[in-house]
């Protein structure tokens, strides 16, 4: 299992180093308002766009049957129209979904989220699934104490 710095990408520092105080200060005021122990932490504003790359290998198929709608435009799919599919199988209209995931970085279905080319939020995301991972842990530890 990797350790916190491993997680991070950060080195301890070595003898004699000295911190880098403007690098705290900018990360503080980044979190600035988040309690990184509450598992119901929001990030300040909307998500930011998906990573072009997972958008650029969303993978493309033609449909066979007919009867189904795009969730964003809600126009039914034609027949032997190619179409794109997200990682949760939820499939769209080519514009509509490269529109939305321009925006945003999520299946305007499902809500799940893709990877972004944001660090600071792909971090955050990593925070909050910590605190999580730590809430449901000390649930854990307090259910096998009084099982």
């Amino acid at each position: 299992m990797a350790d916190y710095f491993q997680e991070m990408g950060w080195n301890e520092l070595a003898e004699g180093e000295q911190p880098n105080h403007l690098l705290h200060m900018a990360r503080f005021l980044i979190d600035f308002g988040f309690q990184n122990d509450d598992p119901n932490m929001q990030w300040p504003s909307l998500p930011p766009p998906a990573s072009e790359k997972i958008v650029k290998d969303l993978p493309e198929f033609i449909i066979e049957t007919e009867g189904k709608n795009c969730p964003i435009c809600l126009k039914e799919f034609k027949l032997n129209e190619k179409l794109k599919k997200l990682p949760c199988a939820h499939i769209f209209h080519p514009v509509c979904i490269l529109t939305w995931l321009k925006k945003t970085n999520t299946c305007p279905f499902c809500r799940l989220e893709l990877e972004t080319d944001n660090e600071d939020y792909e971090n955050f995301k990593k925070s909050k699934k910590r605190a999580q991972q730590r809430v449901e842990d000390l649930e854990i530890l307090h259910d096998s104490m009084f099982s």
